[in-house]
C-alpha cells in the first residue's frame, strides 16, 4: 500500500508540549514545518531546531488567518498538513462566568478551528489532498462541572471534526479529531514518581498523530483516544 506523502506543515497555537513534539516529529520526517500563535516570543529555540517558520497569529480572527494563509502561499509553503492546537478554558461555577470570557474561550477552542480549518481546505480541495488534525480534550465527550466553558468549545470542535470528516474524506482530505484523555508532562507537571507514565508523554502523541497521518485511505480514523494506562475511562 502507498502510504501518503505530505510536504509541509502548519502547527496553529504553538507551545511548549504538544506543538513542539509534532514540529520536531515532523521535521524528522521531511516535512518544512511553520509554527503559528498569539505570542511568539518562546518559540525562537523550537524555530531553530526545527528549521520552521514563525508567524503571529490569532487564531479567532478571520483577517489573521486568511492573512497566515496567504503569507504561506506566496513563501510556497502552503500546508498541506494542518494542525489545531489552540485552546482556552475557563474554569469557575456556571453563574459567575463572565460572559465575555466564555465567548472568547470558545472563539478560540472552536470558532479558530473552523477558520483555520476553512482556509485550509480551500487549498487541499482542488489537489484532493491533505489532512487536518484537531486536538481536542476529555471534555469534548463528557461535560465536568464548573468547566462548562472548555466542554462548550471542545463539543464544538469534535462536531466540527465529526462533519468535515463526512464532508470531505470522499473528496480526499483526512480529517482527525485527537481526544487527549488525560494530562500532559511538562516540565512545570512532571510525572509522579510513584505513579510513572500516568501523565501522556507529548512526544507519544505525536506518534500517534503520525500515525493517523500514515494511514491507508482504506482505513482512515476519523477520531482516535489517547490516554494513560492508568486513566479512568
Amino acid at each position: 500500500m502507498d502510504k501518503p506523502k505530505y510536504r509541509s506543515a502548519l502547527i496553529v497555537g504553538t507551545g511548549p508540549g504538544l506543538s513542539a513534539s509534532l514540529a520536531r516529529l515532523f521535521a524528522k520526517n521531511g516535512l518544512t514545518v511553520d509554527l503559528a500563535a498569539r505570542q511568539t516570543d518562546k518559540l525562537s529555540a523550537l524555530a531553530n531546531e526545527t528549521g520552521a517558520a514563525v508567524h503571529t497569529c490569532n487564531a479567532a480572527d478571520p483577517g489573521d488567518v486568511a492573512a497566515l494563509f496567504g503569507a504561506l502561499d506566496a513563501a510556497g509553503r502552503t500546508p498541506d498538513v494542518v494542525v489545531y492546537n489552540a485552546s482556552n478554558r475557563v474554569r469557575a461555577p456556571l453563574v459567575d462566568l463572565v460572559p465575555d470570557d466564555v465567548k472568547r474561550a470558545i472563539e478560540i477552542s472552536a470558532f479558530g478551528a473552523f477558520l483555520v480549518s476553512q482556509q485550509a481546505v480551500k487549498r487541499m480541495l482542488p489537489k484532493q489532498h491533505g489532512a487536518v488534525l484537531l486536538s481536542g480534550a476529555t471534555a469534548g465527550v463528557k461535560g465536568f462541572a464548573l468547566s462548562a466553558t472548555f466542554a462548550m468549545g471542545k463539543f464544538a470542535l469534535r462536531g466540527l471534526a465529526q462533519s468535515m470528516a463526512r464532508e470531505l474524506s470522499p473528496k480526499g482530505i483526512h480529517v482527525a479529531h485527537f481526544v487527549i484523555d488525560g494530562g500532559i508532562r511538562s516540565a512545570a507537571r512532571p510525572v509522579p514518581a510513584d505513579r510513572p507514565d500516568s501523565l501522556l508523554d507529548p512526544d507519544a502523541i505525536a506518534e500517534t498523530y503520525w500515525a493517523v497521518l500514515q494511514q491507508h485511505r482504506s482505513a482512515w480514523s476519523w477520531e482516535v483516544e489517547v490516554r494513560p494506562w492508568v486513566e479512568n475511562f
